[in-house]
């Protein structure tokens, strides 16, 4: 579950920054800015909440996932929707991005426990 909160973070964080470009400079749209700062708190709650737990992302890998898909996403949608450039190393580099993000979730150790103390094993 972690990993899920993460990547709906992930996903969150790649659509706020759209509220700058609709909102200009938050400067109008004001319905925009508040929604713009709905996304960002909930993609923030979000990536809280994946690392926490038994099984949570440890903080590293969670901003730098958080991080990637929003920086890679975004861009993705500055070319959709934006039509920013679609040059070839642009691209390459974007991939790379998106391979970090996939390696640190496939290659990541998984959660380590920790380990009981004394109190924790101590019945009364």
């Amino acid at each position: 579950m972690p990993w899920l909160y993460l990547l709906i973070a992930g996903l969150c964080e790649m659509v706020w920054p759209l509220g700058f470009k609709y909102t200009n400079g938050f400067s109008t749209r004001y319905w925009a800015i508040a929604i713009t700062f709905g996304i960002m708190g909930f993609s923030l709650y979000l990536m809280s909440l994946s690392t926490k737990g038994p099984h949570a992302v440890p903080i590293g890998t969670a901003y730098a996932v958080w991080t990637g898909l929003g920086a890679a996403g975004t861009a993705l949608l500055g070319i959709i929707l934006f039509h920013e450039s679609r040059d070839f190393v642009r691209l390459i580099c974007l991939g790379l991005i998106i391979a970090g993000v996939v390696g640190l979730k496939f290659l990541s150790p998984p959660a380590q426990l920790p380990a009981p103390t004394a109190a924790d094993t101590k019945t009364e």
